[in-house]
């Protein structure tokens, strides 16, 4: 049943009279504050808030004079206090209400202003147990949800860029402020504590190994509306998780117009895939065209790399996305101008470089300090109607598997060391997904078919064209290696690839006719390993 309603109307402007400051973040707090005692607002604010203010030259109250109170346990309670509690729940045209609060003496507050122990950053920083717990605050959401529940007569400030707003209004409506803005604030500040109570509840399910938890809860702050989504009838909004994992959500960009919603999503998936490679042993690109790899490589140069990359599939590559696994350097921002490119993202750019791609002003440039690591555990969701799917994050990687040589004919090292790479790529591609790989560089790639036998074709198809644009005899299929992201139902799938020229053959394993396609692999005299882990992707 309902809590009963009472049905009493708002007023639209409410005079601000006093304000209780209690922040962690005190950007910009002092000249917040002076700008509400020059509106005549009497000031109450507790521990190091107070101070703060009061070495700032302003009369303040502590808020123990409201409670009688002092703080204790080291200020765990503070405001958990009737008197404070009272004066931002209490509906003041209530009779009942206001008589509570005349009988005891509760002096009403109007306007909070209250941040939160920055539990997030705490966290992100690899602080112990305890550290982390005691950074998580309690005063601080409960007088910001008493406030936002009372939003008919109480305003609540969680976001110092507000400050300025608050100001205005204030000013505006001659020391008031209206309902739609207490309704805006309310809003804001529901939405706050919901995330700020995510990221907690996220922690303690990570820190306590649940890998399900009974609720589960996902926080964002608004970094960007976008011009649309997917589509151009579609609203778009980019949040920010907090996780400082090296990707497009943490990088600078340096230059270049805004991106888009799908400039994001592309960027993320070719910078998760060029993670893959070590820059330690090799350069490596990877060009990617709606969330896919049209061309990815290695090489012993970034320059060299991205000219093995361009040339899986020049075509699909104009105006795709460009990720690198070291420093952009000059040369190889030289090359990749040459091509039209929506995004370039690296751990960093050389003055040189970034002055090359300056020179397209529509090119956006990123850099991120770093690169993804490819084998550390995490979440990813996905909506569906009614619900979220929540999975951990795909961290196998080839290089930890043990792999099984299921055919007569081994693999000879250098056809291991390309199918170990054409196995890296294929985790990456949509599934159905089939890589053909040379010399450490994609040489066909097909994507996101109902058929894998199609997935194959449609990649042979596409080393024809490249061979055809290259001027080539024959397509690099020839002699290649083949990876496939899930076993092959059926022999037909290998039979295509074989007939593409693939010599060699990387797959999960696990299909009821496993033997069959193992008898067709040895038939045709080539070799094939088992991996034990499929990477669809969806």
């Amino acid at each position: 049943m309902a809590v009963p309603t009472k049905n009493i109307p708002a007023p639209d402007l409410v005079p601000v009279r006093r304000a209780l400051l209690s922040v962690f973040d005190k950007t910009g707090l002092i000249d917040f504050a002076k700008a509400l005692a020059a509106a005549g607002v009497e000031l109450v604010s507790t521990g190091g808030t107070a101070k703060a203010i009061a070495e700032a030259g302003l009369a303040v109250r502590d808020v123990s004079e409201l409670t009688g109170f002092p703080e204790i346990m080291d200020g765990r309670v503070k405001t958990l206090h009737p008197s404070v509690h009272g004066a931002l729940l209490g509906i003041r045209d209530d009779a009942e209400h206001a008589k509570a609060m005349r009988d005891h003496r509760i002096e009403p507050i109007d306007l909070v202003v209250s941040n939160l122990y920055p539990f997030e950053e705490v966290r992100r920083s690899g602080a112990g147990y305890a550290s982390i717990v005691e950074n998580i605050d309690i005063g601080g959401p409960a007088m910001i949800r008493a406030s936002a529940k009372n939003h008919a007569y109480v305003a609540i400030v969680t976001d110092p860029s507000d400050y300025a707003s608050v100001v205005n209004a204030l000013e505006m409506n001659l020391g008031s402020l209206s309902l739609d803005f207490r309704k805006m604030l309310a809003a804001k500040a529901f939405a706050r504590t919901a995330t700020y109570d995510a990221a907690i509840s996220g922690w303690f399910a990570e820190a306590l190994e649940i890998e399900h938890p009974t609720w589960r809860a996902f926080g964002g702050r608004l970094d960007q509306v976008m011009r649309y989504g997917e589509n151009p009838h579609q609203g778009a909004g980019f949040y920010l998780s907090g996780d400082k994992r090296p990707g497009v959500a943490t990088a600078r960009q340096l230059q270049g117009k805004q991106l888009s919603y799908n400039n994001i999503n592309d960027t993320d998936a070719a910078f998760e895939l060029v993670g893959e490679f070590d820059p330690a042993r090799s350069a490596a690109i990877a060009i990617i065209k709606h969330a896919n790899p049209c061309g990815v490589a290695e090489g012993p140069s970034l320059k060299a790399a991205y000219a093995k990359a361009l040339a899986c599939d020049p075509v699909s590559a104009f105006g795709g996305i460009v990720a690198m696994n070291r420093i952009l350097d000059a040369e190889a921002a030289e090359e990749i101008v040459k091509t039209f490119t929506e995004v370039i993202i690296a751990p960093d750019a050389t003055d040189e470089a970034a002055a090359i791609v300056a020179a397209k002003k529509n090119l956006r440039l990123l850099v991120t300090g770093g690169l993804p690591d490819p084998r550390a555990a995490g979440t990813t969701a996905k909506s569906v109607a009614g619900g979220l799917l929540v999975q951990s994050r795909d961290n196998a990687v080839v290089d930890d598997l043990e792999l099984k040589v299921v055919t007569k004919r081994a693999p000879t090292p250098a056809e291991l060391a390309d199918l170990k790479f054409a196995f890296r790529v294929a985790k990456h591609v949509k599934s159905n997904a089939i890589v053909y790989a040379k010399d450490g560089a994609t040489v066909g790639i097909g994507a996101g078919q109902m058929s894998r036998v199609d997935s194959s074709r449609i990649a042979a198809r596409k080393a024809l064209d490249a061979a055809e644009a290259a001027g080539l005899a024959e397509p690099l299929t020839k002699g290649s290696v083949v990876a496939s992201d899930a076993f092959f139902p059926f022999a037909d799938g290998l039979l295509s690839a074989i007939e593409a020229g693939a010599t060699a053959v990387i797959q999960p394993g696990g299909s009821m006719r496993d033997e069959d396609v193992i008898a067709a692999a040895d038939e045709h005299g080539i070799a094939m390993v088992f991996t034990g882990v499929r990477h669809f992707r969806h």
